[in-house]
């Protein structure tokens, strides 16, 4: 892998593969919808020349196909809302692979675990049964038919599954994205779901790293991949090491069926959480058997030590956005 395109590079996972890349030397071509959060992801990353910005429409094809000429891969990291998700998903799928297939492209698709429903492995292998029984579950497993569709001629495709995630470049998308920024804004903060039962969580830089491994094999594509995070962690244990780091001692809120349901009628998209609520429950924790047997050791940054440089990172982005907007 010499050339990649991130599609959706301005987002939590887009933006930290994006970084990954570059670190490795690789001509990368980061595409968004906003010049300006392409323009300042490449400002943070401290201008490389390795890296070029192409803005476009990632529900258009042709707007991917100009971006992406003379590319390796295509890392597929855009997404939808989640009170979107049924209505847009497939159609934004289908935009990049009708994209990836025109250039004859690999294409690495970042999704997660809600396909498989209901925990039926302590440890989910890439084997475990699809059975989901939410709307959102259903609308991920008819996306991953689609991504491995024999529709598609020219381009291969891997998806690699990740667990809920947090890091710098999260956001609302991730559960702990928001928590986190709270915390680190010395604000009161909302933690989604039971704050008792301990949950996987991966750092995203991790993340990126071993995503980046994956692409650069040939034998990888065809294949879902999962990539495991450093264990299990409550969100008791999560708000200690982000309050230590920040040094706030606000409140932070556990959001539940009802709290989410109330807050939904103004923010359509908490509404949407409640439906997967039981993984907050009922942890999924996936295996990095597969990962570890044929491409090497999982990167597994310790939560205190992850957690801990999430929050120095984002108080510094946030220091650096008020000076901005002082001058």
């Amino acid at each position: 892998m010499e050339k990649a395109i991130v599609v959706g590079a301005t987002g939590g996972t887009g933006a930290s593969v994006t970084e990954e890349l570059v670190k490795r030397g690789i001509r990368t071509v980061a595409f968004g919808r906003s010049r300006g959060k392409l323009e300042q992801l490449k400002t943070r990353l401290g201008q490389p020349e390795n890296l070029n910005i192409a803005v476009g429409d990632a529900f258009r094809p042709n707007d991917i196909v100009s971006a992406s000429e003379g590319m390796d891969v295509l890392f597929h990291c855009a997404n939808v809302p989640y009170h979107e998700m049924a209505s847009k998903l497939i159609p934004l799928g289908e935009s990049v692979m009708e994209a990836a297939d025109r250039l004859g492209l690999k294409v690495v698709a970042i999704d997660g675990i809600y396909p498989y429903g209901r925990r039926q492995m302590a440890r989910a292998t890439e084997e475990h049964p699809k059975q989901p029984h939410t709307r959102k579950g259903k609308t991920r497993l008819a996306y991953e038919k689609m991504l491995f569709s024999d529709r598609w001629n020219r381009a291969r495709v891997m998806i690699v599954r990740l667990p809920d995630y947090y890091g710098p470049t999260a956001n609302e998308a991730s559960y702990l994205g928001s928590t986190l920024e709270a915390i680190a804004a010395g604000s009161m903060a909302f933690f989604i779901g039971n704050m008792r039962v301990p949950r996987e969580f991966i750092y995203l830089p991790d993340a990126a790293f071993m995503i980046a491994e994956l692409a650069g094999r040939d034998d990888a594509y065809g294949e879902n991949w999962h990539i495991p995070g450093a264990g299990l962690i409550s969100g008791k244990e999560i708000v200690r090491i982000a309050r230590q780091a920040s040094g706030s001692s606000k409140p932070v809120i556990p959001l539940g069926r009802g709290g989410l349901s109330l807050l939904g009628m103004g923010v359509p998209v908490l509404k949407e959480v409640v439906e997967m609520l039981y993984l907050t429950e009922e942890p999924l924790v996936l295996s990095g058997d597969k990962y570890e047997r044929l491409i090497g050791p999982v990167r597994a940054t310790s939560f205190e030590e992850g957690i801990s440089a999430t929050v120095r990172a984002l108080q510094r982005r946030n220091g650096s956005l008020l000076a901005i907007n002082s001058n």
